[in-house]
């Protein structure tokens, strides 16, 4: 089955075409993400990402660029940011609100998005050549304490650069319509880093820890399978639309249904949660050298407390939880949603519609709400778990936030490519 469907898409010239594109293109990614920044220490820059666990997310939404600092080092990541920021606009401010009703005013704000990314770019870059250059790593400094404004210049505009350009492949992917692009960027930057991590495992393996690996393996999979299983849930709420009369014909009358997924807020609840728990031990960073001493043992302290993992968990695991409530509430609009099935003549039986409609509405997605978001919080913590299990092969753990990119992109890949199939199915018959 899969080899056939493999055969149909490859027959399929400007399918064909466009998966070729977008795989030459990741190629283009993964080889700028190799291309370091002058001036930087990697051997001292590697030790410093294996002993920063909270690091080690911005990595993730990098693609790894992070990590070899790159020319592509901050990855999507203000990109992402400058979307998330204009997402709660619009849902503040009428004018944006009314601008996000049609295709003109989207492309607008798409611009507004790009324009805003490069601020925000510059900005991450400056805070992290400075966290970088003051990171403690022993006799070895990642990049050196002092250098000319020139050179501090050139970098930030460089890195500044580098994410502009991920911005441009991630919506000439999306244009191919294979998937988001800018999700299947760190999709690639994720699944990257696989083969090395089972390199790893290989080249250090035990056999007194098979069953360890095993047992791992097997957690892994029922990960998957429920991460599955939860994106692709939702409650179908049952409508109707009430008969009318035009003319000499009947109109409506027909039963359809009102799909809310389980998981409306995607992975942006574990975006904001991990841009909260990692500002307070990235900024005290900052302060770490300090020439006062009690700024410096506060600063300490801040950074011990963060990679304490319980607490680190805990506070994660809460986090991810109030944001999914967060931004179910700012996407969801029970009273609009009722209002527009009022206007096309539908209703939910038994339910009268209007303002009880909007009722049942919140009653029902705040109940699916609480299974999504302590689901997506014992998704996030997970890894924080299994690296306290002895004999976890700790190069295999990945955040939960990888996982649930990485099932989402395949997911979303597949249901787009399935529906270009569909088409032409369509378009011969």
């Amino acid at each position: 089955m899969f080899l056939e469907k493999v055969i149909q898409i490859w027959k399929i010239k400007d399918l064909r075409k466009s998966i070729l594109i977008v795989l030459g293109l990741l190629v283009i990614f993964r080889l700028a993400a190799h291309i370091p920044i002058p001036g930087v220490n990697m051997v001292a820059l590697r030790n410093f990402f294996s002993s920063n666990q909270l690091l080690g997310l911005f990595n993730i939404f990098s693609g790894g660029g992070l990590e070899n600092f790159s020319i592509v080092m901050l990855g999507v990541a203000p990109y992402i940011t400058a979307s998330i920021i204009f997402q709660l606009l619009v849902m503040i401010i009428p004018a944006l609100e009314e601008l996000s009703k049609d295709e003109q005013g989207r492309r607008r704000i798409n611009q507004y998005t790009r324009i805003l990314t490069v601020p925000l770019a510059v900005f991450q870059a400056f805070g992290m050549i400075k966290i970088l250059q003051n990171a403690p790593t022993g006799a070895q400094r990642i990049i050196a304490a002092d250098f000319s404004p020139l050179l501090l210049a050139q970098m930030i505009l460089t890195i500044t650069a580098g994410t502009i350009f991920l911005m441009w492949l991630g919506e000439i992917i999306s244009e191919r319509k294979i998937g988001n692009g800018i999700s299947i960027l760190i999709f690639a930057g994720i699944v990257a880093g696989i083969p090395g991590a089972m390199g790893q495992i290989i080249a250090t393996f035990d056999a007194t820890q098979i069953f360890n690996l095993l047992g791992f393996l097997v957690v892994a999979l029922i990960t998957v399978v429920a991460v599955v299983f939860v994106t692709e849930g939702q409650r179908n709420i049952p409508i109707s639309y009430a008969k009318r009369v035009r003319g000499l014909r009947m109109y409506g009358g027909m039963d359809a249904h009102l799909p809310i997924r389980v998981n409306q807020a995607g992975m942006i609840p574990i975006i904001f949660a991990v841009s909260i728990i990692l500002f307070p031990p990235l900024v005290a960073q900052f302060f770490l050298r300090a020439k006062t001493v009690w700024v410096a043992q506060a600063a300490q302290v801040m950074i011990d407390f963060f990679q304490n993992h319980l607490f680190y968990g805990l506070l994660y695991f809460l986090l991810v939880v109030g944001f999914t409530y967060f931004y179910t509430a700012v996407v969801f609009h029970p009273q609009q949603i009722a209002d527009n099935l009022q206007k096309q003549g539908a209703f939910v039986p038994g339910i009268r519609p209007g303002r009880t409609t909007a009722e049942y509405l919140n009653i029902i997605v705040n109940r699916i709400v609480f299974t999504g978001a302590l689901f997506l919080g014992a998704v996030a913590v997970l890894p924080v778990l299994l690296r306290e299990v002895p004999g976890a092969p700790q190069n295999l753990i990945i955040s939960g936030a990888s996982l649930l990119i990485v099932v989402g992109v395949v997911i979303d890949i597949m249901q787009q490519i399935n529906a270009q199939l569909s088409m032409r199915d369509y378009e011969e018959f």
